[in-house]
């Protein structure tokens, strides 16, 4: 099993690529992570996403769906800036990773 420290990593990554291309909400990104392998309890989640926003590469907003109050995240400036960061970092390093076989 993947460190939690990695793991939360890969997470943070998702989130904000998937909040980078549209908003997004807690249940709809457990079921994207669970499609890539990652049993992630709201538990794990929300506090996540809240980490996110308070760092200022997330702003959520509300909605009324179905008679219910949901929260949508969506990636500010400051978190695609990070996100492309990270991008050119994971090219460098899978390149060197893939390389070493």
């Amino acid at each position: 099993m993947l460190d939690r420290e990695f793991f939360l990593g890969f997470i943070k990554i998702h989130i904000l690529y998937h909040a980078s291309k549209e908003p997004i909400f807690g249940a709809e990104m457990t079921k994207e992570l669970s499609r890539h392998g990652y049993n992630i309890s709201p538990g794990t989640l929300y506090p996540t996403l809240h980490r996110l926003e308070k760092e200022g590469y997330l702003k959520n907003s509300s909605r009324v769906v179905d008679g219910r109050v949901r929260k949508y995240y969506q990636a500010t400036a400051e978190g695609k800036q990070v996100l492309e960061q990270s991008r050119k970092r994971i090219r460098e390093l899978v390149t060197e990773v893939i390389e070493e076989e």
